[in-house]
């Protein structure tokens, strides 16, 4: 087995451990270790494959039935709560509960913070996928109901990018 010895190496400075970090004097910045590396991976085998970038920018967009009316559904992991449109709610005329915890968001609205303090029970369907999520009500004309985070963490949610698809197992069957 052959010692791998790097382009920067000094023989004379070789060590078998790795140098600790040092501070900057007069500054928080710290400069990273340096040395050669423990180990070094080969790659045998590997098969270049073209990289399908068609879905690298799209969101998480599909459709549902709540109340047996086809609505839109976003799925959005950079969402840190489960939403649905104000329009929804009124024209399906869901019960709605005040919200525990009332909050501000800013995002939503170009006429500045939208007061959340109203959440609904949603029930919807996907296909033959059934289920209830209670969501934020806030009036967004981008989707009727937006699945956030909270859904996701809820159901162990794995999304596929490349695919542009969620995986799921809900009730003992895989849902995608």
């Amino acid at each position: 087995m052959g010692v791998v010895v790097s382009e920067h190496s000094d023989t004379s400075s070789r060590s078998n451990s790795p140098s600790p970090s040092k501070t900057l004097s007069d500054h928080d910045c710290e400069i990273p270790c340096e040395g050669d590396l423990l180990m070094i991976r080969r790659m045998l085998g590997t098969i270049s494959k073209t990289l399908d970038d068609t879905q690298r920018e799209n969101i998480f967009h599909t459709r549902c039935l709540i109340n047996n009316k086809l609505c839109s559904l976003i799925i959005d992991g950079g969402s840190c709560t489960n939403v649905a449109s104000t329009r929804v709610v009124e024209k399906l005329d869901l019960p709605i509960v005040s919200h525990t915890k009332p909050y501000k968001l800013q995002w939503l609205s170009a006429e500045g913070e939208v007061m959340v303090n109203k959440q609904v029970l949603i029930n919807f369907a996907i296909g033959k996928y059934k289920d209830e999520v209670l969501c934020d009500v806030v009036p967004m004309e981008a989707t009727h109901l937006l699945l956030g985070r909270p859904w996701q963490y809820d159901r162990h949610v794995l999304h596929d990018g490349l695919a542009n698809t969620m995986s799921f197992a809900f009730q003992g069957r895989k849902v995608t």
